[in-house]
């Protein structure tokens, strides 16, 4: 990362030096921001699939997610900007639910209590244990500064986020050059997010650990563990094999810190054509694996809680009440290295229609490679109404440590069930409006209505993973 960082001190010596040279008089100065605006953004997603990672690779994925945010941008004076959004995430998760799929005791129970012999579980039913939703908030703010003549613009920002397993404490900066009479842009920014992780682990894997393996003590010493066959098991292990996850333990560094620095470069090229290119490096270090997300081995017997019936069923919706306890939980390498490379071109092609293209090229240390595409036709119908249909294509190779539901080997030193890092592709439709009124004749208090922005998108991946995002944004000015 020194090198990163030396890089962008560099950038930095070399515009302050060219704004120095750019002391031109000026008789009239336009503000940045004219006045205050706010914008009111929100979006529901929900989804469906069968691949849940928490559960290992199978089992319901049915999730529904509600976010609003306010962003609220202030002008300080003529030159500097104020921008704070803040939001939250309400989100309700069959897959997460099932943390503890059994519908009783929890991290931290009294391991003196009982649990009922005939508790059942299922990846395909959601629990209502208390991980079943939960909300993420956030709070932003970026610093602005332009330059007199508007050819030189900073900033700098500073975040926090948190969940109930993990906070986040995140700040970077940028700087961007216009030169060519503001026709040719360049840009350079860094970011910096310090997490910590707040540990929540499967519940059997919880109990296990509690009692050091002895499956006689705590809390699951009085219901029976099944075999694949269906048979309880001899606790005692003197006559048949136990369940014994001998790969787990807790995770003792709690970081997950992220490094990144991204280059931009925007041209226009003609009255009607403008094209830019992108350039990230990203470097992920500590705690990168889910401790939530189970992993099952192909090389290690299977054990169960609930009906023994239901066993040959297991990957089945059909199974409702039994549920196989895990061989270990994720675990991935402690650094990735993330480069995306990307570009876009916007065409004006007339006063009805507009092209915007968009190609990403994504590559890391862990073996996933990726592409995407992308375009956009707006098509504007009025002086006030645009129609935004799109079209996004995705395909990735798979990471070097997947494996569906019961291959990963407990030989392996990393190991994930997470679809996520699967191979897939996926393609992704969608369909907006765009209202836009620039004399905010419609008012709310002192807030003048700018712009309405309705849009729906389906996605698909040939691994059966269905989405649904519905998103609306209004942007206001203050009078």
């Amino acid at each position: 990362m020194k090198t990163i960082f030396k890089v962008f001190l560099l950038f930095l010596m070399f515009t302050s030096y060219t704004f120095a040279q750019e002391n031109k008089p000026e008789t009239y100065k336009k503000r940045v921001l004219e006045t205050a605006e706010v914008d009111f953004l929100t979006s529901y997603y929900t989804q469906d699939g069968n691949n849940a990672s928490v559960t290992g690779g199978i089992g319901d994925e049915h999730l529904t997610d509600f976010t609003p945010t306010v962003v609220v941008s202030v002008p300080l004076n003529d030159d500097d900007v104020l921008t704070v959004d803040a939001g939250f995430s309400a989100y309700s998760s069959a897959s997460s639910s099932n943390l503890n799929p059994f519908n009783f005791g929890g991290e931290g129970e009294n391991n003196s209590q009982s649990v009922p012999s005939n508790i059942t579980g299922s990846p395909w039913l959601a629990s209502s244990g208390a991980s079943k939703s939960d909300i993420w908030a956030n709070l932003n703010a970026d610093y602005s500064h332009s330059s007199d003549d508007r050819n030189t613009i900073w900033n700098a920002d500073v975040s926090f986020a948190s969940e109930f397993d993990y906070t986040s404490i995140g700040f970077g900066g940028g700087l961007t050059k216009l030169f060519n009479d503001k026709n040719t842009t360049l840009g350079l920014s860094t970011k910096i997010y310090l997490d910590t992780w707040k540990p929540r682990y499967p519940i059997e894997l919880d109990w296990y650990s509690a009692v050091n393996g002895n499956l006689n003590a705590g809390l699951l010493r009085n219901v029976p563990i099944l075999d694949e066959l269906g048979n309880a098991i001899d606790r005692s292990g003197n006559s048949t094999p136990v369940w014994n996850p001998n790969n787990y333990e807790g995770i003792t560094d709690k970081s997950r810190n992220s490094y990144s620095i991204s280059f931009s470069f925007s041209q226009i090229l003609s009255k009607n054509a403008q094209f830019s290119l992108f350039f990230d490096v990203v470097k992920q270090q500590g705690w990168l694996s889910n401790p939530m997300q189970r992993v099952y081995f192909s090389d290690v017997a299977n054990y169960y809680i609930g009906n023994a019936n239901s066993i040959p069923n297991y990957t089945s919706r059909s199974n409702k009440d039994v549920f196989q306890l895990a061989d270990d939980i994720e675990r991935m390498p402690s650094s990735r290295l993330k480069f995306p490379i990307g570009m876009t071109f916007n065409y004006y092609l007339n006063e009805t229609f507009v092209l915007r293209a968009y190609y990403r090229y994504y590559t890391d240390d862990w073996g996933i490679k990726s592409h995407t595409a992308s375009i956009e036709l707006p098509i504007k119908i009025s002086s006030k109404f645009t129609l935004y249909p799109s079209y996004r294509y995705y395909n990735q190779t798979a990471a070097d440590y997947f494996a569906p539901y019961e291959q990963n080997l407990s030989t392996s030193d990393y190991y994930t069930s997470d679809y996520d890092l699967s191979k897939f592709n996926a393609n992704q439709y969608g369909f907006g409006v765009g209202y836009t009124d620039i004399f905010t004749k419609w008012h709310i208090w002192k807030l003048g209505l700018k712009s309405i922005d309705l849009k729906y998108n389906n996605y698909k991946r040939n691994t059966g993973l269905k989405a649904n995002i519905i998103s609306a944004g209004f942007n206001f000015t203050m009078d």
